[in-house]
């Protein structure tokens, strides 16, 4: 099996720029929040629990999961929310078992925005995160998604806090500065990377 690296960083940290220079060294990667998508997709265990719950309505007029309505849903109902939880995270826990056995590369990343938060870094070897510092995250969140201070701060709060992410980590990209930088700190840890995996064959 390969050996797993665990990357995570709060919103706005680059962790979707980091994964792909990993994979253009043919890396595999695996997403969390693709993983979240398929377990709810149709045909899904998933998506027939969620609709014995709350019945035909909660579908989009082509049969998918309408995501903001389950949003809203679970948004003014605790127990709802823990009941989904409970529902969807065995799940994708499962696929991402079955999917880090199945990658190819000698390492793999297993990528978690809230790994630190969930405690997953239990599913890895070493824990990648990809750290900047709030200002930047503020300003790249509020470029990429055009949302408001107060949103960003709000995400900000329920996410694990940069120390506690640090503290957590075996290795850290610092993504602060430019291109050049990331692509040099990418290729020294993938280099790093391939001799950990080739110690654990």
């Amino acid at each position: 099996m390969a050996v797993v690296i665990g990357l995570t960083g709060g919103i706005g940290s680059g962790k979707t720029t980091v994964a792909n220079l990993f994979s253009d060294y043919g890396i595999d990667l695996i997403d969390a929040d693709i993983i979240a998508r398929e377990v709810v997709a149709i045909g899904s265990i998933g998506l027939a629990r969620i609709t014995e719950k709350f019945g035909d309505s909660i579908l989009l007029m082509d049969g998918n999961l309408d995501r903001s309505q389950l949003r809203a849903a679970i948004f003014s109902d605790p127990h709802l929310k823990n009941w989904l939880n409970q529902l969807l995270h065995p799940l994708i826990r499962e696929k991402m078992l079955a999917d880090i056995d199945r990658a190819r590369s000698p390492y793999c990343l297993l990528i978690v925005p809230l790994m630190v938060e969930n405690n997953l870094q239990t599913m890895t070897d070493r824990l990648l995160v990809v750290d900047v510092d709030q200002q930047t995250q503020i300003m790249r969140t509020q470029q990429r998604d055009n949302v408001s201070l107060e949103q960003i701060k709000s995400i900000l709060s329920a996410q694990a806090s940069r120390q506690q992410r640090l503290d957590a980590a075996d290795d850290i990209i610092c993504n602060n500065g430019d291109n050049q930088a990331l692509l040099t700190q990418v290729a020294q840890l993938h280099q790093y990377y391939l001799a950990l995996a080739q110690a654990a064959k």
